[in-house]
C-alpha cells in the first residue's frame, strides 16, 4: 500500500536529479523520473527507506505528442519563375 498519493502539481522538478521529487518521512526525497512517467508508470521512491508514493497526473501531459502536419506553402512552387508586371 502506498505511504500516500500525491499530485504531480504538488512535487517539485530537481533539475540536478532531473526527476520530480517529493520530500519523504525519512528525511529523504520521493523521486520519479520523467521516463518512467512517459512510460505510465505512477510510483516515486525513497532510496533511502521502503515508503513509496503514488503519483497522479495525466499520462497525456508526459506523452510525446506527434508532430504537426507540414503546413502547405504559399506561393509559386520550387524551382519556378515568377513575373510580375509593372504598368
Amino acid at each position: 500500500m502506498s505511504y500516500d498519493d500525491v499530485e504531480i502539481e504538488d512535487m517539485e522538478w530537481n533539475e540536478e536529479m532531473q526527476a520530480f521529487t517529493y520530500p519523504c518521512p525519512c528525511g529523504d526525497l520521493f523521486q520519479i523520473i520523467k521516463k518512467n512517467l512517459k512510460m505510465g508508470q505512477e510510483i516515486a521512491r525513497s532510496p533511502s527507506c521502503s515508503l513509496y508514493i503514488t503519483v497522479i497526473y495525466n499520462l497525456e501531459d508526459f506523452q510525446g505528442r506527434p508532430p504537426p502536419p507540414p503546413q502547405k506553402k504559399t506561393g509559386p512552387p520550387k524551382g519556378t519563375t515568377t513575373l510580375i508586371t509593372v504598368a
